[in-house]
């Protein structure tokens, strides 16, 4: 037995050492974010320039956390299955059964930027690295503030104003709520809002919201609209809004 075991051990193949990647950037934006030229998220936003290579949210923000939510439902009786992270589905063809898996990926900095994006291949692990991929390029800047008539304390920890998103029949309305208050909405849902910042809101939905999927994308389009708003000066001031990091946090 001894003998068969240092024969195994002579004829296994030594580890070959992990090789970490150097990021080599294609795009303009890349080239001045590695040369330096670019050292904040915002000149990127304020430009107005596509991010395109997910390495320029990981070089910009360092301190970014990903995720992923639960928007596929295992086997069970009865209906009974536990929520997971792969949703799947399957396409007839003559061959027979096609089957493709899907994840929804969500990262940000809980302090005003987040991504979430849905990728899908024939496995699950090439399906969770293209909905990483994706949210990363598919980052927010979120406006945040005090918005509540019952509180009017001028800390960004809600938001400014309500705002409302629709996917398929699904509409969610994010409102402004008071201090302490917390984040009255769905689970999932509740991870996007903690992920980009947001402490206390109201909610409403109305439609099949439990396909996760529409009901995510309908809370995508709610926080695009939340910076798309035109916003006066004045009215800045009075909601305590801010954009993106927090000035007290620099």
């Amino acid at each position: 037995m001894a003998r068969e075991k240092r024969r195994q051990k002579s004829n296994q193949r030594p580890r070959e050492p992990v090789v970490e990647k150097i990021w080599k950037p294609k795009t303009e934006l890349g080239k001045k974010v590695q040369q330096g030229e670019i050292a904040d998220i915002d000149q990127v936003f304020d430009s107005g320039e596509n991010i395109i290579e997910a390495e320029i949210t990981e070089a910009l923000l360092p301190d970014l956390e990903q995720d992923l939510l639960l928007i596929g439902q295992a086997k069970g009786k009865f209906g009974g299955g536990q929520r997971r992270i792969f949703r799947q589905t399957q396409k007839k063809t003559r061959e027979g059964n096609k089957i493709y898996f899907q994840t929804c990926a969500l990262v940000g900095n809980k302090n005003g930027f987040v991504g979430m994006a849905i990728g899908k291949s024939k496995e699950t692990v090439p399906a969770r690295d293209k909905s990483v991929r994706k949210a990363k390029l598919k980052l927010l800047k979120i406006r945040r503030g005090c918005g509540s008539w019952e509180c009017g304390c001028k800390d960004p920890h809600s938001i400014p104003f309500a705002v409302e998103g629709k996917s398929g029949s699904c509409i969610v309305k994010l409102i402004p709520a008071p201090k302490g208050k917390g984040l009255c909405i769905e689970k999932e849902s509740a991870k996007v809002l903690h992920m980009a910042g947001i402490k206390d809101v109201w909610s409403k939905t109305v439609g099949q919201t439990k396909t996760k999927v529409n009901l995510l994308r309908a809370l995508e389009k709610a926080l695009i609209k939340l910076g798309e708003v035109r916003v006066s000066e004045t009215a800045r001031q009075t909601l305590g809004m801010q954009e993106g990091k927090l000035k007290n946090d620099e």
